[in-house]
């Protein structure tokens, strides 16, 4: 049996991955490591100040995600998106949010309800204000609020890491306020289909959206690759 000491040891190890893990993927995320970097764990190690396990724990499961990719004798580097993933991922958004929307017009709670309306109100309060930047989060938090509202865990999981797939992407375009309000728009046309309660739209409706987003990821993000990148 464990005693106390133990536990605390082991809380702390599993804390120090997990802040390795999330300092190492935001870097990812933010664009700050550019795909096709290689990620070097001994130099992570010092740069986060802690030891080598974590690192290398951390950078397994960024792997396991989608985000880096190991190379024999090299290691781990920064995984591009080629224009056929984002449209695979798109494709899978489409089915699984579509889906979330449906079982939430079964489920959804009113309070659910109302913060997806707060989300939707906050995000276009602060880009008529002259601040999308702001945007990033609530998109984020709209999508998830929008599948919690499904009441499926399993559905929340995977869309949560297909959407960790495409932020790397999507991350700065979020940022254009032409995009930021042509998204807001896209949001404001689900939440109506759900107040509606109309299953048989809902799946145009979604596509619509995601569609969009891939449009926007393609032309701005590509732009930025090295040309014969992206196929």
């Amino acid at each position: 049996m464990e005693n106390m000491d133990e536990k605390l040891f082991i809380g702390t190890l599993v804390s120090i991955r997990e802040r390795v893990y999330e300092y190492i993927r935001n870097r990812i995320l933010s664009g700050q490591i550019s795909p096709s970097t290689r990620v070097i764990e001994t130099k992570l190690a010092r740069e986060i100040g802690t030891s080598r396990t974590p690192v290398r724990e951390a950078l397994h499961l960024l792997e396991s995600e989608g985000l880096l990719e190991s190379i024999p004798r090299v290691g781990y580097r920064v995984k591009e998106i080629k224009s056929d993933d984002v449209e695979e991922i798109c494709e899978i958004r489409v089915i699984n949010e579509t889906l979330a929307c449906r079982w939430a017009m079964e489920r959804m709670r009113p309070e659910a309800l109302k913060a997806i309306e707060k989300n939707l109100e906050t995000a276009k309060d602060e880009a008529e204000a002259g601040r999308p930047e702001t945007f990033v989060e609530h998109d984020a938090e709209f999508h998830e609020l929008l599948v919690r509202a499904s009441g499926s865990r399993r559905l929340l999981e995977l869309c949560q890491m297909l959407r960790r797939h495409m932020l790397r992407y999507r991350i700065e375009s979020l940022y254009l306020s032409e995009i930021v309000f042509r998204a807001i728009d896209g949001h404001r046309r689900i939440l109506d289909c759900l107040k509606a309660k109309d299953p048989e739209r809902i799946e145009d409706v979604v596509r619509e959206h995601v569609e969009q987003s891939k449009k926007d990821i393609l032309r701005y993000a590509f732009d930025r690759q090295p040309s014969g990148s992206n196929g």
